[in-house]
């Protein structure tokens, strides 16, 4: 018998396809229902694969054979987000230009990929990087700004010193930045940004159309949008002439106001302190503060500092001291809070600390003491202290004081989100330019659309130096105006990387298109995206932005859909040495060494058989060895039984196959159970092994060939080749016969004190009785008993009997 030489076979294999072009879909045009797109998230080419990622990749593997097996035309696509900061930290680490780094990266996982066997359609790569594919990044920019999605202007940002770039505010992970740990500063610099706050509402709305998406990602979205209803009150400073709004969803405590609070990053501080004996003292402050994590400053003492000035109470005309303090930030309402003591924690902690003045204006209806704060709205509580309102329930006083402020001009009902608008400027070289010219007579102009793509240009010194380097690059960056002619400069930040990855999975619909980024016909044909694969860290970023990217497509009428992902699947992390394999961590494990000493295949079955598909689990690499036996052992039975003559698809291991294919197309096809698929095949090769000469076993064996091909697609293709059959990637998918699945005897497991000693075929219309005696009499469980007196007999009908001896 031939040895299982996986190295040769899957190299074998791995060519057949490619000449067989046995991946690639073209497109038709056509949206019949039989399309199905799986996707997985693009990877960034800052490293090669590690093990994490081939987890990743090998789930969507999987669906994409089932799928195809199934009778869908499938469409599995392959690309690299090889712009932003990864990226470009790699190649600063590594020594060479972000362009040499990525193109070498993208070769090498190209060659990783297809090593792993992984059925890709190829004709259809993109990388963010390359100008045929960031020029449409560009065109799309400038349909953004055109509808006023686009804009630019001075904020405070979120800065990383280490990086030497704005992040966006979803990029701010407890303080710090998520790509490489440093704590994040705060400064005020002019941006662009996108307008994703108009699609606040709809964000939260259209939820309704993802059919299926985890829950925790789901309540991770609606936390981070923070839609609150409530009220936007006015406090007048008087001495300045100026209104400040404030957010608040307690305006029945409107009376209890004592003092007025603004983040250090608002931007009216520097207003109200100019020329005031406190202007240096609280400037100070605010660079100090900014300079701490937003979780640290909601989580340590609070403290702040007086500005001088004062705020009226719209209600009662009471001048409220304005401080600036650290517990209030920009993220929530407008940056101000009306200070309540008596009813709010954080409040009362600030006020007992700075000796400022605690008035209650809610209690409960029963007239009982409180231990202020008292933070209790509802019915049984009312309010008190707050003139014409007292003795009112809050809910009802609260509407009443909101219904007065709107009729004295002082107020309204309104909605404040979490959300913040997407700031996309990066202070970084490696990115997508942005499509625009400065010019001093015109403004900001758009680059035409036949003059895109607007080239990155090659310089060598691309360091970051706390301003975009492209801004140095003279030749570059001063042109004509598009507009007038005179001397103008391009713009000189790049855009953020999640511009990128917010509509290619559009361009792999369309990939070779030059005169559109897509046509909208292939688009709607194969979108939206029936299963999207990737990891749940993406939650509030990536995801987010592309669904509100799509639905500004839609608007626009570029495309046919509202969200761009109804089925999501989050894959688990792979922990190595306690943490999540990252190559920023540096604990990858690469695949190469692994293929080469047990192949591919084995790869592939241990990786999906490690744990449930979307569970954390550690990376052990003792488990490959099992995996290798279990292949060669389903190499042996089927060679064996290729020599052997066929026995009729009868009896017992016949059954047992039927139901395999149950188990089996339940696993994949609905539960993502890779790992119980994989017992299931295993299971019923055992079986086959004990006796391979009984009725059914070449079934069995060729239906096991047929379920384990998406996980293990190599040694299932040599196998049934060699037991006479071609192209298994082309047959369809095993169906159970329901006769078959209607067994006339059952497996009766035999338990003594709980553990199981024997199994037993039985035939199914045993009686209890019955049954009891074949387990007494099984010799497993005879020298179990040794005599002992049986106390209890267990029956659980159709499945089990357990002897309970003392």
């Amino acid at each position: 018998m031939d040895k299982y030489d996986p190295q040769a076979i899957e190299l074998k294999w791995q060519q057949a396809w490619e000449e067989a072009r046995a991946f690639n879909t073209p497109n038709t045009g056509v949206a019949d229902g039989s399309d199905y797109y799986v996707l997985e998230m693009l990877p960034y080419p800052s490293g090669t694969l590690h093990v994490g990622q081939v987890r990743n990749y090998t789930q969507g593997d999987v669906l994409a054979h089932f799928h195809r097996r199934s009778g869908r035309r499938v469409m599995r696509p392959m690309g690299f987000d090889s712009f932003g900061l990864n990226a470009e930290n790699a190649a600063i680490r590594d020594g060479g230009h972000p362009r040499d780094i990525i193109r070498n990266n993208i070769q090498r996982i190209r060659t990783q990929m297809k090593r792993m066997g992984w059925a890709i359609d190829w004709d259809r790569e993109v990388a963010s990087h390359e100008p045929e594919y960031y020029r449409w990044t560009q065109w799309l920019f400038l349909q953004f700004f055109k509808a006023g999605q686009a804009f630019r202007k001075e904020a405070p940002v979120k800065w990383c010193p280490k990086d030497q770039t704005v992040l966006a505010n979803e990029q701010v992970i407890d303080g710090r930045c998520e790509r490489c740990g440093t704590e994040v500063e705060a400064k005020n610099l002019e941006q662009w940004f996108f307008r994703y706050t108009t699609y606040a509402d709809a964000l939260l709305d259209e939820m309704e159309l993802l059919e299926s998406w985890p829950e925790r990602v789901l309540a991770m979205q609606r936390n981070w949008i923070g839609r609150s209803e409530g009220a936007e009150i006015l406090f007048r400073v008087e001495e300045l002439d100026l209104d400040i709004p404030v957010f608040t969803t307690r305006a029945d405590t409107l009376y209890g106001s004592t003092f007025f609070v603004l983040a250090p990053e608002h931007p009216l501080v520097p207003e109200l302190v100019r020329g005031t004996p406190q202007e240096a003292e609280v400037m100070d402050y605010v660079r100090r503060t900014a300079a701490h994590s937003f979780a640290e400053r909601e989580n340590k003492e609070k403290d702040g500092v007086s500005t001088g000035r004062f705020a009226t109470n719209p209600v009662n005309d009471a001048r409220l001291p304005i401080w600036v303090a650290d517990y209030v930030l920009m993220e929530y309402g407008s940056g101000a809070i009306m200070a309540v003591p008596a009813h709010d924690e954080r409040d009362f902690e600030f006020a007992q600390r700075y000796d400022l003045p605690i008035q209650q204006v809610v209690a409960p209806a029963d007239g009982g003491e409180v231990e202020l704060p008292y933070v209790a709205k509802s019915s049984d509580a009312v309010l008190v202290n707050s003139a014409q309102f007292s003795g009112l329930p809050a809910p009802e006083g609260e509407k009443a004081i909101v219904t007065w402020l709107g009729e004295h001009g002082r107020g309204r009902p309104a909605v404040s989100y979490r959300l913040r608008d997407w700031l996309l400027s990066r202070q970084r070289y490696w990115g997508c330019p942005i499509p625009v010219v400065h010019c001093e007579r015109c403004g900001i102009v758009p680059v035409p659309e036949d003059e895109l793509p607007v080239v990155l240009p090659e310089i060598e010194d691309y360091a970051p130096k706390g301003k975009s380097p492209l801004a140095s690059a003279e030749d570059w960056i001063r042109v004509p105006c598009p507009q007038c002619g005179e001397e103008g400069r391009r713009e000189a930040d790049t855009m953020d990387t999640f511009v990128d990855s917010s509509w290619y999975f559009l361009r792999y619909c369309d990939p070779h298109n030059d005169h559109a980024p897509f046509d909208r016909e292939f688009v709607d044909e194969w979108c939206p995206v029936d299963q999207y694969i990737g990891g749940v860290e993406h939650a509030v970023m990536h995801l987010l932005y592309a669904r509100y990217f799509i639905k500004v497509l839609n608007d626009l009428g570029l495309v046919g859909f509202r969200e761009p992902f109804p089925r999501l699947f989050n894959h688990g992390w792979v922990d190595m040495g306690g943490a999540k394999m990252s190559k920023s961590k540096g604990n990858v494990v690469s695949p190469d060494e692994l293929i080469a000493m047990h192949g591919a295949d084995a790869l592939r079955l241990h990786i999906l058989f490690i744990g449930p598909a979307d569970a954390r689990v550690d990376w052990q690499t003792d488990g490959l060895e099992g995996m290798s036996r279990f292949l060669r052992r389903l190499w042996r039975v089927s060679l064996d039984l290729a020599a052997q003559p066929e026995t009729p698809a009868e009896g017992e291991l016949t059954h047992k196959a039927h139901e395999t294919i149950v188990k089996v197309t339940d696993d994949i096809g609905r539960r993502f159970a890779y790992n119980t698929a994989i017992a299931a095949v295993m299971e019923l090769i055992n079986e086959v092994a004990k006796d391979p000469a009984a009725p059914g076993a070449r079934f069995a064996v060729e239906t096991a060939l047929s379920l384990i091909q998406p996980a293990a697609p190599h040694i299932a293709e040599e196998l049934w080749e060699r037991l006479g059959h071609e192209r298994l990637w082309e047959q369809a998918w095993p169906v159970a016969d329901p006769a078959m699945l209607q067994r006339e005897t059952f497996e009766l497991v035999v338990q003594v004190n709980g553990k199981v000693r024997d199994r037993l075929q039985v035939p199914a219309d045993l009686p209890e009785d019955e049954l009891i005696a074949r387990a007494k009499e099984s010799p497993k469980v005879q020298a179990q008993l040794n005599g002992g007196e049986i106390r209890q007999t267990i029956v659980v009908p159709r499945k089990l009997v357990n002897l309970v001896i003392g």
